[in-house]
């Protein structure tokens, strides 16, 4: 009883968290960007949209870089237990505040499809929720989830160059610094972390087999489907910093 209602808690305080940051936003945004009530009803959205991502991105990188590498809930100690198989009470409100965090962004994407975003993101929070979802509620898998959460590192750079955009600043020194920023975090964080992730599965094959049958399966799904659309994405901005870079160079 006490774990069922410790997860309802958690998913309706990350919904909550949204509506919170996205009335936030409407009300603080018009105060510094003046430019504000000139952008178009589906831009307002996505503004306020954005501020909540960030809110998210930066909780959860946060409380992962704690649990893996500052908390010794994860630390390689046969003493207790299966690296898979832990779990604390905070590790766990913290992944039905994320549950709920991408139940209501999926809920606006579908609701504003396709202007907050495409299929691509669709399907990227469907496989992250159910992966989230079914660590929460089996308590298996954390460290690994916490492991592709990290990558959410990522977000606050990808949202301020929209900012930027949006707001007149594609030319600006803020924008080329930000474009390099997120190269080389997207670089470490979506790739080099998902190639750590991987090898770390095949190091402790022998009790990521001891997951629950679900869970286990879905571990050789979601992420190798998440790490080929990271690479993709790579490849995008790749292609854009090098642009915004050469123009640069010919001013």
């Amino acid at each position: 009883m006490a774990q069922l209602i410790l997860l309802f808690t958690s998913v309706i305080a990350g919904i909550l968290m949204c509506r919170i940051f996205y009335n936030a936003s409407k009300m603080i945004t018009p105060w510094y960007f003046k430019g504000y009530y000139k952008l178009s009803r589906t831009e307002q959205v996505e503004w306020s949209n954005r501020v909540i991502s960030t809110a998210h991105a930066i909780l959860v990188s946060v409380v992962s870089l704690y649990l893996l590498y500052f908390s010794d809930i994860f630390y390689d100690n046969v003493q207790d237990g299966p690296v898979t198989l832990r779990k604390t009470l905070f590790s766990t409100f913290i992944l039905g505040v994320s549950t709920g965090y991408f139940l209501s962004d999926l809920g606006m994407i579908i609701w504003f499809y396709p202007s907050l975003g495409g299929i691509e993101y669709v399907m990227h929070h469907l496989l992250s929720m159910t992966a989230i979802a079914l660590s929460l509620f089996s308590g298996h898998g954390q460290i690994y989830i916490y492991l592709v959460l990290l990558s959410e590192s990522t977000t606050p750079s990808i949202n301020l160059r929209w900012y930027l955009d949006t707001a007149g600043l594609k030319n600006s020194k803020v924008y080329v610094i930000n474009g390099v920023a997120m190269f080389f975090g997207w670089l470490a964080a979506r790739i080099f972390l998902f190639i750590y992730f991987f090898i770390h599965m095949y190091l402790h094959y022998d009790e990521v087999k001891l997951i629950f049958p679900a869970g286990f399966y879905f571990l050789f799904v979601a992420p190798p489907i998440l790490a080929l659309m990271n690479i993709l994405w790579f490849v995008r901005i790749a292609k854009g910093m090098m642009k915004t870079l050469s123009k640069r160079a010919k001013l």
